[in-house]
């Protein structure tokens, strides 16, 4: 057999040619097909919905969704004010659901430069858009302004309008001189602004006294009834539903300590008799309480001060502030516990004083109390509560304690019942 010539370098080039020629053709047969991958994004436009329903989300996941899916944007705006003695408090709520909150306090010296309290509202009314300033909240996005309402005419409980009248009364302080009767001109105010209305809700000159409560001792007036009613109510349904019954089943007597105290005989809901906080019952934080009448008419006539001076001494410079130079209740415990014995006798006699009032509740209601409730700034001490107890411990062995307040969602609901329809504005 005849040897086969080797390949020339012509023939390897020849053969390489096609070879590359061929491959080329296979690549072009097999990749055809996959020339639309180019399109893809407009080919596979259902893809990432068929994923999102096949992906399995976590209970964690799940639940921030729900949470966040029951403040609806539909739901009103409402901006909460409670003026008090030391403190703004402030908040915003869209619908029931609280959205930022914040209590601003004030130096006593702050407060001291306003010869009238109702002469503060600027102050307090800057404090206030400054909070909305930091939420970012433009104030024509609000539905509502709402606030606890001050010293008014007795007026039954509910949501009230604030209305010219309502203003004029306040600022005549015909009532007496009360941080409450603040709030009321900030949020007309805020109101204006923003179109929308502002509301007081259960005021603290709510009445429900029985007639013998109003007995004085002289006929020349009468005993009026005076109180944190809002503040109170809420603590009153808050031991209701400890005991697992309603108001309508129960005697409290309901106490609330803050700048001011208030002590009420509760009879089965409603507040039958009060010390009115600004002439009476236990001195507080920053007010004399009932001084003794001889004294305080001598002084009244002594040419020393004027009336506007007493009535500044006896509602904010009384108290805690008359004797320890401050009207913070946690500061003079403090004091108390570092050793101070000045300030451990004050405030032992302000819990004397405020369990003396809670007896003269219970025997206001013949002895039958279901519940003891304190309330109130002060109550989170627990120097100030535990001297109350040793005192009126005997009258019932249910002695309930709510420290705080829950005005601002309370009057936030007061409001919210008239924007939804639920309840009917009161006109003042």
């Amino acid at each position: 057999m005849a040897k086969r010539a080797k390949p020339t370098a012509k023939r390897k080039a020849r053969t390489a040619t096609r070879a590359a020629r061929g491959k080329t053709a296979a690549t072009k047969k097999i990749t055809k097909p996959r020339r639309p991958v180019k399109a893809r994004p407009a080919v596979r436009k259902p893809a990432p919905a068929v994923k999102k329903k096949t992906r399995t989300a976590t209970p964690k996941a799940a639940a921030t969704r729900a949470a966040k899916s029951t403040i609806k944007k539909t739901e009103p705006l409402i901006l909460v004010l409670n003026p008090g003695s030391t403190s703004t408090k402030v908040a915003l709520y869209r619908g029931d659901e609280q959205l930022a909150a914040e209590s601003i306090k004030h130096q006593q010296a702050e407060i001291e430069q306003y010869p009238r309290i109702v002469d503060q509202y600027p102050m307090r009314q800057k404090v206030v858009l400054g909070f909305l300033a930091r939420q970012r909240v433009d104030v024509t996005s609000l539905s509502a302004v709402v606030d606890r309402g001050g010293l008014l005419k007795p007026i039954s409980s509910g949501t009230y309008r604030v209305n010219d009248a309502m203003l004029a009364d306040l600022r005549a302080a015909a009532r007496g001189e009360h941080i409450s009767n603040v709030g009321a001109f900030i949020a007309r105010e805020i109101a204006d602004k923003a179109g929308c209305e502002a509301y007081i809700v259960d005021a603290v000159s709510v009445d429900e006294f029985s007639p013998l409560a109003r007995v004085a001792g002289l006929a020349e007036f009468e005993r009026k009834s005076l109180l944190h009613a809002l503040n109170m109510r809420m603590a009153a349904l808050q031991a209701c539903a400890r005991l697992k019954r309603t108001l309508s089943q129960v005697n409290l007597i309901v106490a609330h300590l803050g700048g001011g105290i208030s002590i009420s005989p509760v009879d089965h809901g409603r507040f039958t008799d009060v010390n009115n906080a600004n002439e009476g019952g236990p001195f507080s934080p920053e007010r004399a309480g009932g001084v003794p009448c001889g004294a305080l008419a001598k002084l009244c006539f002594s040419g020393t001060s004027t009336k506007d001076e007493i009535v500044r001494k006896l509602t904010r410079g009384g108290g805690l502030a008359a004797y320890l130079g401050t009207n913070d209740a946690k500061q003079a415990c403090d004091r108390a516990a570092a050793g101070d014995a000045g300030a451990r006798e004050t405030v032992e006699a302000m819990c004397y004083q405020i369990a003396k009032e809670i007896g003269a509740c219970a025997t206001a209601l013949k002895g039958k109390v279901d519940a003891v409730v304190l309330t109130g700034g002060a109550a989170f001490n627990p120097m100030i509560t535990g001297l109350v107890k040793q005192r009126t411990a005997f009258i019932t062995e249910n002695f309930l304690v709510f420290p705080g307040e829950d005005e601002m969602p309370a009057l936030a609901a007061g409001a919210l019942r008239v924007l939804r329809g639920e309840e009917k504005a009161r006109d003042y």
